[in-house]
């Protein structure tokens, strides 16, 4: 017996709800307002400023700073490559840079000792106390320089100088060479390690500790998040309307009321989209993660416009996409999908971009779960126009 009066009483109470709601709509008119008309564009939230780090080497991972969110410091180490094979090559060609300078010392001392002592003039290049090269100088290579003519002393000292000359040049560009192919891996040693650009934390991470990488493969993405903005895909048709630090209002994460201000304008549009990449600075006291959405108020034209308006009431309850129940001449109720633009008169109110123009008369407080047809208790269809009497035919004389 208690659970019969249980039930019955929440039936009851479903019902004199039903009524209650059902009393409740009204027929309204549909106002416009004077207030600038505005379209809602989604956006995301996105840190100041991004950068990707790529591997510069191939090889594999074996130091990563840390998970998702980890803050670094500017130039604090990102990720490490093993350079092993790096540092052994680094010693080959440190041992051949010895060697190179050991090469060009032994040439510019060859190149001195030509120039101080020419070995054309050396005395004691044969045995015998020198004689046998002394006669040689004094007495065979003058006679064939006067009556033969096919000797020049002079001629041979500057060959000699000239060899030695070169043996220096050789010898220095084998140690410029070798110095070449140090700076190189030690070029390679440094991009082995990837170091934080700025101050941040870790967006996405690409790769673990072990992972084999490739020349150009994305590992980390590295952002600014101490201030923050929110980045939209704008019409190209309303782009126009928008100037830099303009201030407009947005909603974020579908509680929190803010104004944002235009901070960059991208000079191109998408070819195929049309749309124009727009960013807006938010304020630092605003409480936001990168990947959050935001909706932003754009206004659709530079001058204040009439703009249609509804009370969020007349809305439809329990529909995916919004409707209104439109009041028909012969006081029959139709559904329309509309397109609903910013709030107005505080929040109570919404425009409407699309779908009913001023006049038009429609259902407020419309019942859950109401559809086409559906009429406000009391209120009757118009009666059928009664068809005209014809015509009198006149009378016959």
């Amino acid at each position: 017996m208690t659970r019969y009066k249980k039930a019955l009483g929440l039936a009851m109470i479903g019902f004199c709800a039903s009524i209650l709601s059902a009393q409740a709509a009204e027929i309204i008119q549909v106002e416009s307002t004077g207030a600038r008309s505005q379209s809602v564009l989604g956006s995301t939230v996105v840190p100041y400023k991004e950068v990707t780090l790529s591997a510069q080497i191939p090889g594999v991972v074996k130091y990563v700073a840390g998970p998702v969110g980890t803050s670094l410091t500017q130039s604090a180490v990102v990720f490490q490559i093993d350079d092993t094979q790096l540092r052994a090559k680094r010693n080959e060609v440190a041992s051949q840079i010895a060697m190179a300078q050991a090469g060009y010392q032994n040439a510019q001392a060859q190149y001195y000792r030509e120039l101080t002592s020419p070995r054309s003039k050396d005395i004691g290049a044969m045995p015998g106390f020198g004689l046998p090269a002394m006669f040689d100088r004094m007495a065979v290579r003058p006679f064939a320089n006067s009556f033969m003519g096919n000797y020049d002393s002079d001629t041979v000292r500057q060959a000699d100088l000239n060899n030695a000359m070169s043996g220096v040049s050789q010898a220095q560009s084998q140690v410029q060479q070798a110095l070449s192919q140090l700076q190189e891996i030690d070029s390679s040693l440094r991009d082995a390690s990837a170091y934080a650009p700025f101050e941040g934390i870790i967006m996405e991470k690409m790769v673990e500790v072990g992972d084999t990488v490739q020349p150009g493969q994305p590992l980390i993405k590295f952002g600014y998040v101490k201030y923050k903005r929110l980045q939209a895909d704008v019409p190209s048709g309303l782009v126009g309307n928008l100037n830099k630090d303009m201030l407009l209002p947005a909603r974020i994460d579908g509680s929190t009321n803010t104004s944002v201000r235009v901070s960059e304008i991208y000079p191109v549009a998408d070819p195929s989209r049309h749309t124009v990449t727009v960013k807006f600075d938010i304020p630092m006291e605003i409480t936001t993660a990168p990947g959050m959405y935001a909706e932003i108020y754009v206004p659709e034209s530079k001058k204040g416009s009439q703009v249609i308006v509804i009370p969020k009431s007349a809305l439809l309850k329990g529909s995916s996409l919004p409707g209104v129940l439109v009041v028909k001449e012969d006081n029959t109720s139709e559904l329309r999908m509309i397109r609903l633009g910013a709030d107005q008169n505080g929040g109570s109110k919404v425009a409407v971009v699309s779908g009913l123009k001023a006049g038009d008369r429609i259902i407020n407080n419309p019942p859950a779960g109401v559809s086409s047809g559906w009429m406000p208790e009391g209120t009757k269809p118009a009666k059928a126009a009664a068809p005209a009497e014809p015509a009198a035919t006149p009378a016959a004389k």
